[in-house]
């Protein structure tokens, strides 16, 4: 596709959607760069966390999944997207190159598409059992699409063998103090624009009640969804057939791809990735899937109470420092 011409506001209004993009305690690890008319994504290795991601993936899966949002947003702008992954092989640090062409006529679809994007967030709450989970699977089965991603549907005989991986994960770093510094200050409450508000963790009873999450520090609050004895979302493995950094990436894309379509069907997610993090978990969870897939995520899938209030959204870093505009960029 060659190059075209588009103004630098098209660009940074898709950013602002992109950057909504779901990644590792909301580390945001992802660097914009727009020059010649096309936009470069990279990955920002001052960003990686390196205790719970010391391989980089899930950077990776994050940037995936802010490319993917970016995409979204633009065909809802009116914007067909081509992209070229890895495009240097001389910057490891240098993942998609984005052009663009005027699209047509943009549909209703396509812009739903786009506003899942800002209804979208991370529910660690006990949830109830979506209904006709086996459709809603085969939706978002789709939404993963034909490449190198597979989703895996996590059978309900399965649910309790996955919940011991689960707390196996966790046990193996009780006593890994970098670990539980690093996820105290993605979570402290000074953290403004980036990290985990504390207003999206959980108290310590309602934490007993999801069986398959990360431990994070545990927040007082009101008990919510009480009436939840236990959590009851549907999961699903995102896996791939190998470690590559393209598989990585365009892992995280379906996995952006899963989870707008799982809102747009009214459900709520959440992203569980501390099982993936340490190759017991990994080793573990791929022989409850079969198969030969190496798992990179877990997503809890879920029906909140229709009369929850909507969170506040979780902060993000201002587009201005994500972006840089060089010379010769779109005007």
């Amino acid at each position: 596709m060659p190059a075209t011409r588009i103004r630098i506001e098209a660009i940074v209004d898709a950013l602002q959607l992109a950057c909504r993009a779901p990644s590792l305690h909301n580390s945001q690890p992802w660097r914009w760069v727009v020059v010649d008319h096309r936009l470069d994504l990279y990955v920002d290795p001052a960003r990686v966390i390196r205790s719970a991601d010391a391989t980089g993936r899930q950077a990776l899966l994050s940037c995936g999944a802010a490319l993917d949002h970016f995409r979204v947003a633009m065909t809802a702008a009116g914007w067909n997207t081509s992209v070229r992954r890895f495009p240097d092989s001389a910057d490891p640090h240098h993942l998609a190159t984005i052009e663009f062409a005027a699209a047509g006529e943009v549909s209703y679809e396509q812009k739903r598409r786009a506003d899942a994007i800002l209804l979208r967030h991370s529910d660690r709450l006990p949830l109830a059992a979506p209904p006709d989970w086996e459709r809603l699977t085969d939706t978002l089965t789709s939404a993963a699409g034909r490449g190198p991603a597979q989703l895996h549907v996590v059978a309900e005989d399965l649910r309790s063998p996955l919940a011991e991986v689960s707390r196996l994960a966790e046990a193996m770093r009780l006593y890994d103090a970098r670990y539980h510094a690093e996820l105290h200050w993605w979570t402290a409450s000074f953290a403004e624009r980036e990290g985990i508000p504390r207003s999206a963790l959980i108290t310590a009873t309602e934490s007993e009640r999801v069986d398959i999450g990360r431990s994070f520090p545990v927040t007082a609050s009101p008990e919510r969804r009480g009436h939840l004895d236990e959590d009851r979302a549907g999961v699903l493995v995102l896996s791939t057939a190998d470690d590559s950094r393209e598989s990585v990436l365009r892992c995280g894309e379906a996995l952006s791809a899963v989870l707008l379509d799982a809102t747009m069907a009214g459900m709520s997610t959440c992203t569980v990735t501390h099982v993936t993090e340490v190759p017991e978990g990994r080793d573990v969870l791929a022989s409850l899937i079969g198969g030969t897939a190496i798992p990179q995520a877990l997503v809890r899938v879920g029906l909140a109470p229709a009369m929850d209030a909507t969170p506040p959204p979780t902060p993000r870093r201002p587009v201005r420092e994500v972006l840089e505009i060089r010379g010769g960029a779109a005007c």
